[in-house]
């Protein structure tokens, strides 16, 4: 089976390259490095002929609210219609879980629009909600960095590792198109100040975590619920301090 991986060179597109490969299928990773714009559409129609799966895991170089909406309607657009002048019968799309109670952020909003295009494009489809990635903890901390301060909500998150996910995306690439959205998360619940507060002691980080309950993350406040995954999704198995355990010293530094 021909399946298309748009972002295929990205952190989670990589290893479910990787993944689907071992399995015996023909797999294209396909970005703009590889000669696949979904932005001005060069090399789409190309790339998605003879596929029967495509997975959408792009994601927009830039999170300001109009360059972010603009990219994933943009792209969605594009790769939808090429999918579907190329026969695809089941188009994947990886989104957050708490997307739909976050609106007030730009970003939020631009998966909204990306899913409702999916949604409408009469190709079966799938989407998955993930939880936030492990990988993407430090990235988080820095973007609420001041001085040497971090100012971060208290709020649960419920990490997930970039294999668990990988394992989830594979998978659902070689299942049939549920029409709906699925929900995937990581082995347990932790509050944000606490993960980042892990993280800077695994790396010798000398920067301070400060309790802020009106801290922004993508832009709005955030609550108990807002990024925990539901009662029926699927969980993985690498928990955060395993993870951790994990990278290579030279990932640890300060």
């Amino acid at each position: 089976m021909k399946i298309v991986i748009i972002g295929g060179t990205g952190l989670i597109g990589s290893k479910t390259v990787e993944r689907l490969r071992k399995k015996g299928h023909e797999v294209l990773a396909a970005s703009p490095n590889t000669g696949v714009d979904t932005i001005t559409g060069k090399g789409v129609a190309e790339a998605l002929a003879g596929a029967q799966v495509v997975l959408d895991l792009a994601n927009s170089p830039s999170f300001e609210d109009r360059a972010v909406l603009e990219f994933f309607q943009t792209s969605g657009r594009n790769l939808l219609k090429a999918g579907a002048a190329a026969g695809v019968k089941h188009h994947i799309a990886l989104s957050i879980v708490g997307m739909e109670r976050l609106q007030g952020s730009g970003y939020m909003r631009a998966k909204m629009a990306q899913e409702e295009l999916i949604k409408g494009s009469g190709i079966p489809y799938t989407i998955v909600h993930s939880t936030q990635f492990h990988e993407f903890m430090a990235g988080i901390a820095q973007s609420n960095t001041v001085g040497e301060t971090v100012h971060l909500s208290p709020a649960y998150l419920q990490p997930i590792a970039s294999d668990d996910v990988a394992d989830v995306m594979a998978d659902v690439a070689l299942a049939a198109p549920v029409n709906g959205t699925i929900e995937i998360g990581g082995p347990e619940k932790i509050r944000l100040t606490e993960i980042v507060t892990r993280l800077f002691k695994a790396t010798n980080d000398p920067r301070q975590v400060v309790t802020d309950p009106h801290a922004r993350y993508f832009g709005v406040e955030l609550d108990d619920d807002s990024l925990v995954a539901g009662p029926n999704a699927r969980l993985g198995r690498i928990r955060f301090e395993d993870w951790l355990n994990q990278q290579p010293p030279q990932k640890k530094s300060a």
